[in-house]
């Protein structure tokens, strides 16, 4: 296997090379728009290198978010878990339940592993590594903690990949893992539901026998002053985040709506982002991008198209004469 194209959402740029510069509402990621207000930072949090009682303060921050007893290992993203996950065991079979974010598998590839796409987890069996993306991403399937569970010493490594469960916490496996748990590891992504993508933040969950690998991966200095700051802040500010799923969810429904209104049919997703089944996706996308309006396809599918959640009422108000227009 050689691996989907390493494509992603969020790449304005080529919208603007095509389609012209103007106002653009950017709806091609899965990050929340409404994002957590950066606190004021001290010149400390800029100019010091971090200490490693700050971040021993945010990785404890994070296992009561997450509400797990297992190491936490912060890191700069999820994208940085993802990266060090290929060599957290020898080269082998690898099986990534798809389709789904095209990161895992490549960075797999790049470490010498074998890779085969499987729609099932279960049709993983015997594979020495196997990546789940639970919700999945872009169609939103969802996998139980206990039918996760099941698949222990029947793959090498389970590897779940949580970066959009913050906005449905009873889906995720980290409240089930006591750290003695060495054949399982889960990703986070605070980027996401925090709508701070930027501040490059995201948190690797294993047993205590592999804890330290990871950390020598990841190497000194792995999250900065500022993201560690902000991070503490928002991980412990429970009313923030219950008003956020509320107002994700409610936006959710509203786009539904108007994606049925344009003829569109809902895939799934999550409350962070929506993917519909169009009679042609790029010839969807092309409409949406005359209006400024900048969508996510996918080379697996000429049907789908995943948009996120506008975050203003000026942009919902842009998106639905996109959806209009014929």
């Amino acid at each position: 296997m050689t691996g989907p194209p390493r494509d992603h959402g969020g790449n304005l740029d080529r919208a603007v090379r095509q389609f012209g510069a103007g106002s653009w509402l950017d709806l091609s990621t899965g990050i929340n728009a409404r994002a957590y207000p950066v606190p004021t930072l001290s010149g400390q949090d800029w100019a010091a290198l971090p200490t490693r009682s700050a971040v021993a303060e945010l990785e404890a921050e994070a296992a009561r978010y997450y509400q797990t007893q297992a190491p936490i290992t912060a890191l700069s993203g999820a994208q940085a878990a993802i990266q060090i996950v290929p060599r957290l065991a020898r080269p082998g079979r690898a099986c990534v339940v798809g389709p789904t974010y095209n990161e895992h598998a490549a960075a797999l590839l790049a470490q010498g592993w074998s890779v085969e796409t499987v729609t099932d987890p279960k049709a993983a069996l015997g594979a020495d590594l196997l990546i789940v993306v639970n919700p999945n991403n872009p169609d939103g399937r969802r996998w139980s903690p206990a039918s996760l569970m099941t698949l222990r010493g029947r793959v090498g490594l389970l590897v779940v990949d949580e970066s959009f469960a913050d906005t449905e916490p009873g889906v995720s496996l980290a409240p089930d893992l006591t750290g003695a748990e060495d054949d399982i590891v889960v990703l986070r992504s605070f980027g996401k539901f925090f709508g701070l993508a930027g501040l490059r933040l995201g948190f690797l969950i294993c047993g205590t026998g592999l804890v330290q690998t990871v950390r020598g991966l990841a190497g000194p200095w792995a999250v900065s002053g500022p993201a560690i700051a902000i991070g503490c802040q928002a991980l412990a500010d429970r009313d923030w985040q219950s008003r956020a799923r509320q107002h994700l969810s409610q936006d959710a429904d509203r786009l539904d709506a108007l994606a049925a209104q344009a003829g569109w049919n809902l895939v799934g997703g999550t409350a962070l982002f929506r993917t519909y089944d169009t009679p042609d996706a790029m010839a969807a996308q092309n409409r949406l991008a005359t209006a400024h309006v900048w969508s996510r396809i996918f080379p697996y599918s000429d049907r789908w198209i995943r948009l996120g959640l506008p975050g203003s009422e000026q942009g919902w108000q842009q998106l639905a004469v996109a959806l209009q227009a014929r």
